[in-house]
């Protein structure tokens, strides 16, 4: 009887990651047809880097920072469905918006609106997919997820690159197809079953923060710091669009780094599952340490990359570093939480990012202005940092046992 209980959870753990992994395809066949075109659309509506920075560093921040209160409300209301269903249907109803922006003041507004969206979402669905899969395979079932999420982005940046090259549609034509899509996401959530969890006793925010652990608390300094240095993707876009201007027409100068974004989300899809099965055997601080030393790597890179096959070179590692950084970021910090405080400390976690996602994007635009090498520099210094913090930690902690 024991046994037939047993597999019954197990099967409704499986569906609920599989079925939130295909929200989350959908969801990035949008969007990823969006964030290859968006710098660009940007800066063809007069926009110069630093704008491009603000933009990308108040949508990054602006759904962080929600992440901490809609993962306190879950936590409180013992219930993960409902905030991640309002969240995937505002992030669809404000994309309808983009395609008639007419000067960069509207994107300003419109792009962290939407990000509102993945604020609501992102820490109740993480807190559900962690109360879905055993601790042993926790980072497999993030990695599954993370992998069809990027799947998706791989399909849609695709998608973009053929609208754009082969059919001839404009950027504006491009963000209503995507648009459209983003409310096909939907569908699939509505079958995804809560697990229930005990609703949290904490009364306040400010205390479910004083009640987090000590070691979660030390490795957020340590994602912290790096997030100071993972500023916007738009300005590796842009790299590759000011290196290819120089020497090849507008259409072509446009459409080779949207192929590069591909590149980089599917070695992202492609790498991602495998990570997360790396870390559940080898342990997330190892990994993570390699993740930081390969952003610093690619950073450097991208300070000296001028020609196509350099760029589809530092592109694949940076989808290699989102590998193997993103979901065991995520999975590590399930791992130094309590069950009851889960949605909170994720909240937490993506908040934090957020704080500091926005100073990273406007320092990486004012530097690109000076020179855009310094930018890149700036994100080789930083994630250096992070990993000397989680190398030194690990061996610490080895040398304890």
């Amino acid at each position: 009887m024991h046994n037939k209980g047993s597999m019954k959870k197990a099967s409704i753990v499986g569906v609920n990651v599989i079925l939130l992994g295909l929200v989350s395809f959908l969801t990035d066949v949008s969007s990823e047809m969006i964030m290859p075109i968006l710098p660009m659309f940007i800066v063809a509506l007069g926009a110069e880097a630093f704008i491009v920075g603000l933009i990308g560093g108040l949508s990054s921040s602006i759904s962080s920072i929600l992440q901490v209160f809609s993962g306190y409300l879950s936590d409180k209301a013992g219930k993960r469905k409902p905030f991640i269903f309002t969240g995937y249907l505002t992030s669809s109803t404000i994309k309808l918006f983009f395609p008639f922006s007419t000067i960069w003041h509207h994107l300003l507004i419109l792009v962290p609106l939407e990000r509102i969206g993945k604020g609501l979402r992102t820490a109740p669905r993480d807190a559900l997919i962690a109360a879905s899969a055993l601790g042993e395979v926790r980072g497999k079932a993030f990695g599954i997820h993370r992998a069809m999420d990027t799947g998706g982005a791989v399909l849609g940046a695709t998608l973009s690159f053929i609208l754009f090259w082969v059919l001839g549609f404009n950027f504006r034509l491009i963000l209503l197809i995507a648009a459209l899509i983003a409310f096909l996401a939907l569908i699939p959530l509505i079958p995804v079953r809560d697990v229930k969890v005990k609703p949290s006793k904490i009364r306040s925010l400010t205390l479910s923060l004083k009640g987090l652990p000590g070691n979660f608390k030390f490795y957020l300094i340590i994602v912290v710091l790096y997030a100071l240095g993972n500023f916007t993707y738009m300005f590796f876009i842009l790299k590759a669009q000011e290196a290819f201007a120089q020497t090849l027409p507008l259409r072509y100068s446009q459409a080779l780094p949207i192929l590069l974004y591909v590149l980089f989300n599917l070695v992202y899809a492609l790498f991602s599952t495998p990570s997360g099965i790396l870390s559940d055997k080898f342990g997330r601080k190892r990994i993570l340490f390699l993740g930081y030393i390969l952003f610093s790597l690619t950073c450097l890179g991208f300070m000296f990359a001028q020609t196509l096959p350099l760029f589809a070179l530092f592109f694949s590692l940076y989808g290699l570093t989102y590998a193997l950084i993103d979901a065991n970021q995520r999975a590590y910090a399930s791992d130094l939480l309590p069950e009851e405080l889960r949605g909170s400390g994720l909240g937490v976690f993506h908040t934090l990012i957020g704080f500091a996602t926005l100073p990273a994007s406007v320092i990486a635009g004012l530097l690109w202005q000076i020179n855009p090498e310094l930018t890149f520099m700036y994100g080789a210094v930083m994630s250096l940092i992070a990993s000397s913090l989680i190398g030194a930690w690990r061996i610490k902690t080895e040398k304890r046992l």
